[in-house]
This record gives structure tokens, sequence and C-alpha cells, in this order.
């Protein structure tokens, strides 16, 4: 039997996203290398990294010569190329419907209200040395509650997981999301039970790959601590 190409990712695992596909190609035993790219001194922006991918940002994934980028895309073709668990992105229409259902309403509401609360948090005073806005935050905060009313009602009801009985690529987008307002100390599930219980499940279906792919942004939150 001929032996599985190694694919190439491009990560940042400070990126939600790329924790994301992290998280993925760790549970699912795909042969593959991480390039690392670290944002924060710009290597998204060198001009060889620009080539593979002129939108600046990660992840990006290689295979073979085949270049592609966005992680819901990365996240679809690689449970679709290899031979993977069938739960990650089902072939059964209707199933694959209801994740491509969340994975297409996240961009527009877990993706950006999470990222705010987190970008207003912690990235923006730590890049100005200003204080945090409060006004602002106080706003990011209410339309990420909305969104969180929303994954309670909407999709997660009374089944364990997003879309079904067991783990889909959609939870992994979700999941990293909702974790990344840690890195300012915050636990945006801490009221949310019906949540944590699913947060729950999704780390007790990926092992350690969950820890591993939020080692950094940990640290970030420890730091972050250390200096209150």
């Amino acid at each position: 039997m001929a032996t599985r190409r190694s694919v190439e990712v491009y990560l940042d695992l400070l990126s939600q996203p790329c924790r994301a596909v992290h998280i993925l190609l760790s549970c699912t035993g795909i042969p593959h290398t991480v390039r690392t790219v670290a944002l924060r001194k710009g290597e998204n922006r060198t001009p060889d990294f620009t080539k593979l991918n002129p939108m600046q940002k990660v992840p990006v994934l290689e295979d073979n010569g085949f270049v592609l980028t966005e992680s819901d895309a990365i996240m679809k073709y690689l449970s679709t190329r290899y031979d993977v668990p069938e739960h990650w992105y089902p072939r059964q229409p209707e199933r694959r419907a209801r994740v491509d259902e969340y994975t297409a309403w996240h961009h527009t509401n877990t993706r950006p209200h999470a990222a705010k609360v987190f970008i207003l948090e912690v990235l923006i005073p730590v890049q100005t040395g200003s204080a945090v806005d409060e006004v602002r935050l106080f706003r990011a905060l209410s339309e990420l509650e909305d969104t969180l009313d929303r994954l309670e009602s909407m999709f997660l009801r009374r089944q364990p997981f997003l879309c079904g009985d067991d783990i889909s690529v959609a939870d992994l987008l979700a999941v990293c999301e909702l974790m990344q307002p840690l890195g300012g100390g915050r636990d945006v599930l801490q009221q949310r039970p019906q949540l944590q219980r699913w947060r729950s499940r999704v780390q007790s279906a990926v092992g350690d790959a969950f820890d591993r792919a939020h080692a950094v942004l940990y640290a970030v939150r420890d730091r972050r601590t250390a200096k209150l």
C-alpha cells in the first residue's frame, strides 16, 4: 500500500482557525508538517508567504502542490481527501448539510463576536498601551451573548454536539473561537452550563490535542494574569 503524503500546514496557534486545523490533524492522524508563521512578527507579510497566500493570512494548506486557504475549506478538504472517521464531515447529505449550515453561520456570528472581545480586551491594549475601551467591550460582550443564545437554542438544542450525536469540524471551529477570550482571562461560557458541558464533550473527544493546540493561548492568559 502506498504511503500517504505528508501535507504541510502554515499555522500560528494564537489564531483560532489555525488551532481548529491543528486539532483535526492531530486527531485524525493525517501525516503533516507544521510550518509556523508568527503573525506578531509579520511573517505572514514576507514575499515567500505572500506568494503562497496573497491574502497574507493563516492557515494555509499545501498538499502535493495543491494550495488551499481558509480554515473551513481546509478542514472539509482534509476530511474528504483522507481516510478519516466520517463524523468529522459526514457523507450523508442531510448530516453534511447540518455541518455546512453551522460553518456558514459561524463566519458572521461566533467568529467575529468572540474575536472582538479578545481584540478589545487584549490585542489593542497590548499594541497601543491604552486602557480597555469599556463601552466597546460591553457592546461586544452583548453581541457575543446573542450568539451564545443562538448556539444553545438553534444548534445544540438537546443534542451533544453542534450538528448531531458526534463531533464534527463545526465543533472545532466553534470551540476554538469561544476559547479565544480566555487569553484575557475571560471564560465567556462561565454562566452557560449547557455550553460548558458541550465544551467538555469536545475536549474529551479530542483528548490531549485540545490543550496542545491551546498552549500558546494559555501562556497569553498566564502572562496577563501575572501582571494584574
